[in-house]
């Protein structure tokens, strides 16, 4: 069965939509960590539109003014700014979800399958087919009618089940590797607490408390344990500083959208030239990068080495047994390092303020204990993200034969 079969036809997108609404807008005041609903930001959708759900940041709002906004199970999202076209299906989410004010959302007729509607608008030709309609010179946007006028394939709801029956099982197994991935970091943070905030760690039945600290932990400052480095942008007006670049180069995004501390890949990379025209620095495996601009206390490790923009404070320890603790150390405090981030525009926190933060070390014994455990958690979060890569590989290799019709379905 192939795309020009005569039961796979094509209609105006608008043809299969119900109901369909652009993301509100609320003040930022309201973003709270205690918030009563969640909003789905198009940082928090994959490029192949798969969406972090716990990312998505909490907001305290008055539900009755939302009403009608909240996304439903089933509900296709569809980036319109930013990375604009693309294409998501809500599941679901123990909390109320807004879209956020870049995404539409559309409701779709009962007839059709949504997910055939993801995976078409996120193959190449969907893609395309939503870029043609884009517009804006400086920042391209997309609109209702102009998504809705599309033409875009319609197929038999049969035939539709079958195609999302062949791609459905690859984001299962994602999602499946992802909860694993969850769990993992969770370990993480729980043994960091038990040892270092509820200070039972081993042997501490044995150890005295001086002045509130247990014998031979230290109170020093980050300049005291590491260096902080910071990062820069090639003029994006050389192409020699990016055409053919293969140097990995991070900005916040690329950790904001990243569904766990594992960092594999950044989506731009610069050449040698573009490094040394600019403030940016090579940063060896394993470094720590926490975003310091605009969205403040986001964290990743990186994997290879790899260098980052200016939105960034990369943490390189003195001495390499407390990498794990110092990551753990800074999530567990990052609303008191978004405290310390000033500015009118957008918050920042410089490295002088940064490297003036005091931080508890423990003995070195401790902190090698520490990071065999939790470096074995992350090397099983490094696996998972990686096999996640693969699948993800897989899969996009087979949607566009399926969409061509080049695979019988």
């Amino acid at each position: 069965m192939t795309a020009s079969s005569s039961d796979w036809f094509f209609a105006p997108f608008k043809s299969v939509v119900a109901h369909r609404a652009f993301g509100p807008r609320f003040s930022g005041d309201l973003y709270s960590d205690t918030g009563n609903i969640a909003t789905l930001r198009t940082t928090d959708l994959s490029a192949h539109g798969d969406i972090s759900y716990t990312t998505m940041p909490r907001a305290q709002v008055d539900e009755a003014k939302f009403e009608g906004h909240f996304l439903s199970r089933g509900d296709l999202v569809i980036s319109r700014s930013g990375r604009v076209g693309t294409a998501a299906v809500f599941e679901q989410f123990d909390l109320p979800v807004l879209p956020g004010a870049f995404l539409i959302r559309f409701r779709l007729v009962e007839e059709v399958d949504p997910f055939f509607y993801r995976y078409f608008f996120n193959s190449t030709a969907g893609r395309a087919l939503l870029l043609s309609v884009a517009r804006g010179a400086a920042q391209q946007n997309l609109t209702i009618p102009s998504i809705e006028s599309l033409v875009v394939p319609r197929p038999p709801k049969t035939r539709q089940d079958t195609v999302v029956a062949m791609l459905k099982p690859y984001d299962d197994s994602i999602e499946c590797n992802r909860k694993r991935i969850a769990l993992l970091e969770e370990a993480a943070r729980l043994l960091y607490r038990e040892w270092f905030v509820h200070l039972r760690f081993p042997g501490h039945e044995h150890v005295k408390l001086v002045h509130g600290m247990p014998s031979g932990w230290r109170r020093l400052t980050f300049d005291d344990v590491c260096d902080p480095v910071g990062g820069g942008t090639p003029s994006t007006e050389k192409p020699v500083f990016w055409t053919g670049g293969d140097i990995p180069w991070y900005t916040p995004t690329d950790v904001t959208r990243n569904s766990c501390l594992a960092l594999m890949e950044s989506e731009k990379k610069i050449t040698e030239a573009g490094l040394r025209s600019s403030s940016a620095k090579m940063l060896p495996a394993g470094t720590v990068l926490m975003t310091s601009r605009a969205s403040v206390g986001f964290f990743g490790i990186i994997d290879t080495p790899s260098c980052t923009n200016q939105g960034f404070i990369s943490i390189v320890p003195h001495d390499s047994v407390g990498r794990m603790y110092l990551l753990q150390n800074l999530m567990h405090r990052v609303e008191e390092i978004r405290c310390h981030a000033g500015g009118a525009t957008y918050k920042e926190i410089s490295k002088g303020k940064f490297k003036a933060l005091t931080v508890v070390m423990p003995t070195r014994t401790l902190l090698e204990k520490f990071e065999e455990q939790a470096s074995e958690l992350h090397g099983q979060v490094r696996g998972l993200h990686h096999m996640n890569r693969k699948l993800a590989q897989a899969r996009d290799l087979l949607l566009p034969r399926l969409m061509s019709g080049e695979i019988a379905v």
